[in-house]
Order: C-alpha cells, then sequence, then structure tokens
C-alpha cells in the first residue's frame, strides 16, 4: 500500500473548497492527511509532500519531503531562482485562474482612461461641475495587447465584443484566436506600437519582458495613446515613462503593477494627473471566483498527480510561468 501523503494547503478556503480538495483525493483511492494552514509552522512545512498555495520562497527549504509545489499564483517568477524549487520537485501555476477577474480590471481602466473618469473624480472631489473635454471610443479603436495568455487572451476577446480591432503580441506566433485581427512577436513590437490607440499589457515576468516598453518604444506611440498594466511592473521602464510624461506624450497611463513595488509616496507617477495607480489588486482573492478557480486547478491536479498522470501547468522555470 502507498504511504499515505501529506497535503499542506496555506489558502483561507470554505469548507466547500476544501471538500473538493478532499474528494479528488478520494476518488483515486490514495491515502492523503490535509493540512490547512494559512501560516503553517516550520513542523508543517517539514511534513508536506504536497503544498498547494503560497509558502514565502525563503521558508521553502523547510519542506525537506516536498515532492510537487501547487502555486496559488498564475506566475512563478521568485520560485524559479535557482536553489528555491529543487530540481526533482514538480512546480506548477494556477495558470487560468485570473482571467476573470484581471481582465475585467483592464476593461474598467481602459473605460475610466477614454472616458476620463479620472478627472471627473477629480471635479467631484472639489465640487466643481466641468466637462473634461473630447473622449476615445473602445468601439472602432485599435488595441495592441501584449501578452495573449489567460488573462491578455480574455481581455482582448472582451475588446473584440465591443468592436474595438486587436492585435496580439506574444513569444511565438500561434494560431490567430478569432478575437484578433493578426499577433505577431515582440520582434515586431515597434511596427505595431504606432498603430495602437490602446496599449495593454498582462505579461509575465521574465527576463525577455524586463522593460520592454523603454523610452524608444514609448515614443513609438501616438501622443493620443492609453497605455495600461496588470502584468508585471518592470515590463515599464519607469525613467523612461516619466520622460515620456513629462514631454506631454501619452493621454492616459493606469498602473496596477510598478516597478517597484509598492510605489514608494515620493514617487514622480503619483504627480501625473493623467496616471491612475491600483496598488497590484486586480488578481489577488479579492474576487470570490478567482479562489474557486485556483481550487479546481489544484484538485484537478492533485487527481492526476494520485493517479500518476501529468499535470496541467508544470512550470517552464527559464520563462518564470
Amino acid at each position: 500500500m502507498a504511504a499515505c501523503k501529506t497535503v499542506l494547503v496555506p489558502l483561507p478556503l470554505t469548507q466547500p473548497q476544501r471538500s473538493t480538495l478532499e474528494k479528488a483525493a478520494e476518488v483515486t483511492g490514495a491515502a492523503c492527511t490535509f493540512v490547512y494552514a494559512p501560516e503553517p509552522t516550520d513542523d508543517q512545512l517539514a511534513a508536506a509532500n504536497v503544498i498547494i498555495g503560497m509558502v514565502p520562497p525563503e521558508r521553502l527549504p523547510l519542506a525537506a519531503n516536498l515532492e510537487w509545489l501547487q502555486l496559488s499564483w498564475a506566475g512563478a517568477g521568485p520560485y524559479c531562482a535557482p536553489g528555491i524549487v529543487p530540481d526533482d520537485v514538480t512546480l506548477t501555476c494556477a495558470s487560468g485562474a485570473y482571467g476573470l477577474t484581471c481582465s475585467e480590471h483592464m476593461l474598467a481602466f481602459t473605460f475610466d482612461l477614454v472616458r476620463r473618469f479620472p478627472e471627473y473624480h477629480r471635479n467631484r472631489e472639489q465640487r466643481i461641475w466641468q466637462a473634461a473635454g473630447a473622449i476615445t471610443s473602445v468601439e472602432g479603436s485599435t488595441v495592441v495587447v501584449l501578452g495573449l495568455g489567460d488573462i491578455g487572451g480574455d481581455y482582448a476577446r472582451k475588446m473584440h465584443a465591443l468592436g474595438a480591432r486587436v492585435i496580439g503580441v506574444r513569444r511565438t506566433v500561434k494560431a490567430v484566436p478569432d478575437y484578433a485581427e493578426r499577433v505577431v512577436t515582440i520582434d515586431e513590437l515597434d511596427e505595431v506600437l504606432p498603430e495602437a490607440d490602446i496599449v495593454a499589457m498582462a505579461l509575465p515576468g521574465n527576463a525577455g519582458t524586463a522593460h520592454v516598453l523603454d523610452e524608444r518604444r514609448l515614443r513609438l506611440m501616438k501622443p493620443t495613446a492609453y497605455l495600461l498594466n496588470v502584468g508585471r511592473g518592470n515590463a515599464i521602464d519607469p525613467a523612461g515613462l516619466k520622460a515620456v510624461l513629462a514631454d506631454g506624450l501619452l493621454a492616459g497611463v493606469a498602473l496596477d503593477v510598478t516597478e517597484p513595488e509598492p510605489l514608494p509616496p515620493d514617487d514622480e507617477l503619483w504627480s501625473y494627473d493623467r496616471v491612475f495607480i491600483t496598488p497590484h489588486v486586480s488578481g489577488q482573492l479579492f474576487l470570490p471566483e478567482t479562489l474557486n478557480r485556483i481550487v479546481g486547478i489544484a484538485a484537478n491536479n492533485l487527481r492526476a498527480w494520485l493517479s500518476g498522470e501529468p499535470l496541467a501547468h508544470v512550470v517552464n522555470r527559464d520563462l518564470g510561468y
């Protein structure tokens, strides 16, 4: 008989969500002990064969019996650094869990910018009844989406449904989805940036995406274009962005991620009226459905792992997702 496996779950699960995980193990006939601990002790980490959720990378060396780590993030950047997760430990992520919440945040950003709501919010605070002026329509606009994974793809699909012309940018070109007019690689980014009315970023964090929008590329965008980012803060060069804004370029910028994070109170980006910032909240677990999706992904993988079948969303440690 196979040894009982200890599954450590540092996630704030409801009883129905716990049952989903436990039933996934039951159907395989494997013996599992589930330990639910939002802040696991050293002993709990040492006993874990499986972790479903996030443990600070610096504590992972304590998990000496770990065989599989199922992250609750869509990305895995900090966990791909050498020495954090041993090569013989399977590493999977929760890709597919965040498309709904992040794409809706991006959609809110989009309408906030094109309808000039930040200005109206400021006017409201000062009780000023005054029109902000000309606006842009989403319908008929050209949207360049950097990153066509779960999040960027969901946003692109929504924008297409609203009548936008979508151009996708990804690491490699696969089949062009029905919501996109075309898909290009990062190497062709310079060619499509001047077409964009809106540039939306949902890129993972890795060496290939760091400062992919530098000052030179930002200056390729229309002065009237809008920029939004919910992927990784370091995908935009902050010095380049500030230089472009200082020259009066870009009609508006919406950032859920920044470099650095948290953005210091004295950072110059806070001072620009046409820059709207949220504190990395597009994902997280604020939308209950996100945690349901994470549990669903983890349950399917747990069933597969206990049955000796391939797991979904295995992380490419070179790419970080």
